[in-house]
């Protein structure tokens, strides 16, 4: 377990609160500047909180009053900054084995060979920093980190300057990280759907304080989700079942509390249970179904209760046997009388969904 209670001013807003993060993978989100860095430079030892406690496993590492506070290296902690900072004098090949470095290990290292096929880094291992491009300094980082299975690993936005090929191979390793009872991952990131394929818990980080923790599913259906975190990225994740394959089209069907909804071909078998994430700003309503409209994804639903904002905008919370958000004007609320319980139908274009699986 690692817990962190701690209080640090600074420049703009103080970061305090307490967080206890057990092994697998809690993902910290929030606006830009809510904090998140600034948790993982504390908890790694880069920056020292002006007072409280972080111990990992029976570890104090910093207590303050007590006068404790190990350096970066007397810590069992692997770090990963979206910029790479990797050591300029070293080749990448030297640069990936330094990780092996640390002393007790939570699990067992990767293989080498594995890492370096998984980020593409063969070509690679002969040349020092000041040669590589960023994004082929981030993966030299993060392989560097995935080799040294430290107790934690601390992962700040570590898929930044990769290659959409890249990072959905990527995404697709730190998934298994879920599944390790050991290891203790923080992944920090701005992008919703990384959050939801790798992280088993979720932290909401604003302004430094932490504001909720649990399940992201949960989390995602609750509308604090859209005022901590800004309105392009909320909206909900629905349990669904693959029925069938439309192989003629491209299209899988899925069954979805009842409703049947359509994504892009998925690479699994009929019967594969997934996560599907739908943004609250994909959502249209309508009293009526729609006809004669290329949109495929409709379902029905009575609305719950509706979230007012300040501005142009409102949530409104549907139950299609599971929460679903609609982000629509005020205008439009208004227009269709929208107030709890009314019945609505709720509209998704095909093209804005995919699984989070």
């Amino acid at each position: 377990m690692l817990k962190i209670q701690a209080r640090r001013k600074l420049a703009a807003f103080e970061w305090q609160g307490r967080l206890d993060i057990r092994p697998g993978v809690t993902a910290l989100f929030g606006r830009s500047g809510a904090g998140k860095t600034s948790l993982v430079k504390m908890i790694a030892g880069l920056l020292a909180p002006d007072e409280g406690e972080i111990t990992i496993g029976e570890t104090c590492v910093f207590a303050n009053p007590g006068g404790v506070n190990l350096p970066p290296e007397r810590r069992p902690v692997t770090v990963v900054f979206q910029d790479g900072r990797l050591f300029p004098h070293l080749t990448a090949r030297a640069n990936l084995r330094y990780g092996r470095r640390l002393g007790k290990q939570a699990t067992p290292a990767p293989a080498f060979q594995e890492i370096v096929e998984l980020l593409d880094l063969g070509s690679l291992l002969h040349r020092r920093p000041l040669s590589l491009s960023g994004g082929e300094q981030q993966r030299v980082a993060l392989g560097r980190a995935l080799l040294a299975a430290g107790d934690v690993l601390l992962l700040d936005e570590p898929l930044a300057g990769l290659d959409p090929e890249r990072r959905e191979a990527v995404l697709g390793y730190l998934e298994g990280l879920k599944q390790e009872k050991k290891r203790i991952t923080v992944y920090v990131t701005h992008r919703m759907e990384e959050v939801v394929r790798v992280a088993d818990r979720l932290a909401l980080i604003q302004r430094g304080v932490i504001r909720a923790t649990g399940d992201p599913v949960e989390l995602l259906g609750k509308p604090e989700l859209q005022m901590l975190t800004g309105q392009d990225i909320a909206g909900a994740l629905l349990a669904c079942r693959i029925e069938r394959r439309d192989d003629g089209h491209g299209l899988s069907r899925l069954s979805c509390s009842g409703n049947a909804l359509y994504l892009p071909r998925l690479p699994l078998s009929e019967g594969a249970q997934i996560l599907v994430q739908i943004r609250a700003g994909d959502v249209s309503l309508s009293l009526e179904p729609p006809r004669r409209s290329s949109v495929l994804n409709v379902m029905r639903g009575t609305v719950e209760r509706i979230v007012d904002e300040n501005g142009a905008f409102a949530d409104v919370v549907v139950d299609v046997g599971q929460t679903l958000w609609a982000r629509v004007t005020r205008r439009s609320v208004r227009e269709l009388g929208l107030a709890p319980g009314a019945g609505v139908y709720a509209a998704i274009k095909a093209a804005s969904l995919y699984s989070a699986n």
